[in-house]
């Protein structure tokens, strides 16, 4: 469980009750996700409150009313996704800071602008955000929030996102130690072995890390690698 000190409230109002838990922002927001994260990870104390400022425990007949169970884990995890998180004004802002910048980089790494087929900067997404105004949820998934946000920027800031699928042959020399950074950097459609001891692969990578990725295979080959388009996937 968490320090008392680091929790906040999560409350759900229904059926006439009130139910409240005591929670970290952090470990809720995942839940929220869906995430599998263990309640005990998540809450100050195994207790549901009617108040929790007051210690007021909820009753077991009042939980089975309104949840159909006593089980502390079912009742919890009931309360942090549908309830309320009642966060101090300096971790909303912190919680809201932090998942803007994963939308940004989202957007930047799986996004290209289709007047050039380049990625956006993310400095010209956060100011095209911050010009449109954009609401960010720091309970809700990055991959959620994205498509809103698009929809939002489109007006201003011309986005398309497309992958590229990318043929790659690396040599018997560096065969073996790049196969775990370059499956871990692209998604493997198929892949073989050489006589020769090379490696040849398909991958799909989100256009926005074209360079990066070329980087990487440089690095990992000493520049031997060697990488062709096969075509874009939008």
């Amino acid at each position: 469980m968490i320090p008392l000190d680091h929790a906040v409230v999560a409350r759900l109002d229904s059926h006439g009750e009130r139910f409240e838990i005591l929670v970290d922002p952090h470990g809720a927001a995942l839940v929220r996700q869906g995430q599998a994260v263990a309640i005990e990870d998540v809450v100050a104390a195994l207790n549901v409150f009617g108040n929790a400022s007051k210690a007021t425990r909820a009753s077991e007949e009042t939980l089975l009313k309104v949840f159909g169970s006593t089980d502390f884990d079912t009742v919890a995890r009931r309360i942090i996704e549908k309830g309320e998180i009642h966060l101090t004004s300096e971790q909303r802002k912190l919680m809201i800071d932090e998942k803007r910048r994963q939308v940004i980089t989202f957007i930047s790494r799986n996004a290209v602008n289709p007047q050039d087929g380049h990625p956006h900067p993310p400095q010209r997404i956060e100011r095209a955000m911050e010009e449109v105004r954009v609401n960010i949820d720091p309970f809700r998934h990055v991959e959620e929030q994205v498509k809103e946000v698009v929809k939002a920027l489109r007006p201003i800031l011309p986005i398309r996102f497309e992958e590229l699928r990318l043929a790659i042959k690396i040599p018997p020399d560096f065969a073996a130690r790049s196969y775990g950074d370059i499956a871990a950097a692209a998604t493997m459609e198929k892949e073989e072995w050489l006589k020769d001891g090379s490696w040849v692969c398909v991958v799909r990578i989100p256009a926005g890390i074209q360079g990066d990725f070329y980087d990487l295979i440089n690095k990992l080959t000493k520049g031997d690698g060697q990488v062709k388009i096969l075509n874009q996937v939008y």
